[in-house]
């Protein structure tokens, strides 16, 4: 058997090392000069950026990755026992996501904290409900739109009240074995005395990692060799690349909705039509430095806010990046996001991050992904409809969890299902 794989981001990276591993014939390939998709990292001025993923958890999957290439000594950890902050009616206000934090937090009112303690008495997720109207039956109006909304729904750049809850939240508290109350569960979660992996990322950034990948499976995987369409042949599949034809008996895509639907076009154009249907909401990210010197992980905006930014990462604070934090910025939070210039993206998010912190700051980079993070709109119940002929698989976050351990995991389960 030769499988062949459209990307090397993590989950082709990933799925490279399975398969090369149970001595599977793979070749992968990717437009790019470089490996990792969207785990990357960039210099500038002698300082870390990412351009994707800001941190890890050191799970014992990662761990036995980074283990296997000889990354150990290249570890950083963050300190992860530091607040989440939303920002909310002009100051900033500690998440609860403990229970001190429950306790102290000035972001609820004292009815708001005991409504919470009534979610056991709700029931679970509805099938036509969306995240907001779950969330708000759950824990009440005041925590499902001051932090938990926008605690899920920040990082996709979509409103709530347009997340289906089969199709997004429903499916991770699925996985994660949450039945009906989703409090009972985190109380379970902390009497097991499990702890939660720490908090890490790699000297010189994230990208360390795919690089690290790469070098390791160098023979499998081609850079700058873009498939340009797949076509069925006798018995397999026919990839089409700018060096050439690769025959292969199964095709692994782990690129976005729309770059898949171009490449199976020729395959099934039913396929294609479904595949089109899903959205993605574009994320720009601006690194500004400032001498800001609170501790934090992070902002949260609510998506009702007047703010104009999603988001923002104190790298200063948890992961001791020298003056260094990350702003999050999507056509949700700034209609106009994609028409400005990067220099107008900048000062945008300076002057939101002197609004919040009451600190100045200065932009030093502007990156932006397009088309960005999967949206897990309405768009997704086409999801129901998503139908590959056999040979053909998706290891990619429209289908999956979009987090790096989940990537990997699912990388892993498709190989163990191609050499079952």
């Amino acid at each position: 058997m030769t499988v062949g794989v459209v990307g090397a981001g993590i989950s082709g990276l990933s799925l490279v090392r399975s398969l090369a591993d149970r001595d599977v014939d793979v070749v992968a390939f990717d437009k790019r000069d470089s490996p990792g998709g969207i785990m990357r990292s960039k210099h500038v001025d002698d300082r870390v950026l990412e351009l994707g993923p800001q941190r890890l958890r050191l799970t014992p999957g990662l761990e036995s990755m980074i283990d296997d290439l000889d990354l150990g000594d290249r570890l950083r950890y963050g300190d992860d026992d530091q607040p989440i902050y939303v920002y909310h009616d002009g100051s900033l206000s500690v998440v609860p996501l403990s229970v001190r934090e429950a306790i102290t937090t000035d972001l609820l009112s004292p009815a708001a904290k005991l409504r919470i303690l009534a979610e056991p008495l709700t029931g679970p997720p509805r099938a036509d409900e969306t995240v907001d109207a779950f969330l708000t039956r759950k824990f009440g109006k005041q925590a499902a739109r001051r932090y938990l909304g926008p605690l899920y729904s920040g990082l996709y750049g979509t409103h709530p009240k347009n997340m289906l809850m089969p199709y997004s939240l429903g499916r991770a508290l699925e996985k994660a074995g949450v039945e009906r109350s989703v409090l009972l569960w985190v109380v379970r979660k902390l009497l097991s005395g499990r702890e939660t992996p720490p908090i890490c990322t790699f000297e010189g950034g994230l990208g360390e990692l795919p690089s690290a990948l790469y070098e390791a499976y160098d023979d499998q995987i081609h850079l700058e060799t873009p498939v340009e369409r797949i076509e069925p042949v006798d018995g397999g599949y026919a990839l089409h690349t700018s060096a050439g034809i690769e025959y292969v008996d199964e095709v692994v895509l782990t690129p976005p909705a729309g770059v898949c639907a171009d490449l199976l076009a020729p395959v099934d154009a039913d396929l294609e039509a479904t595949l089109r249907r899903f959205n993605y909401n574009p994320i720009g990210m601006v690194y500004l430095e400032s001498d800001f010197d609170g501790t934090g992980i992070g902002t949260l905006v609510p998506p009702d806010s007047d703010v104009r930014i999603s988001g923002l990462t104190w790298n200063a604070s948890f992961l001791e990046r020298d003056r260094l934090f990350t702003c999050y910025v999507d056509p949700n939070t700034d209609p106009e996001m994609q028409e400005r210039s990067d220099d107008s993206l900048g000062k945008l998010a300076a002057t939101e991050f002197e609004r919040i912190t009451g600190a100045p700051a200065e932009p030093i980079h502007v990156h932006r992904w397009n088309p960005g993070m999967p949206a897990y709109d309405r768009s997704w119940t086409a999801i129901d409809d998503l139908e590959p002929p056999a040979g053909i698989h998706f290891c990619t976050n429209f289908v999956d969890r979009p987090g790096i351990p989940g990537r990997i995991r699912a990388a892993n389960r498709l190989a163990r299902e191609l050499t079952a």
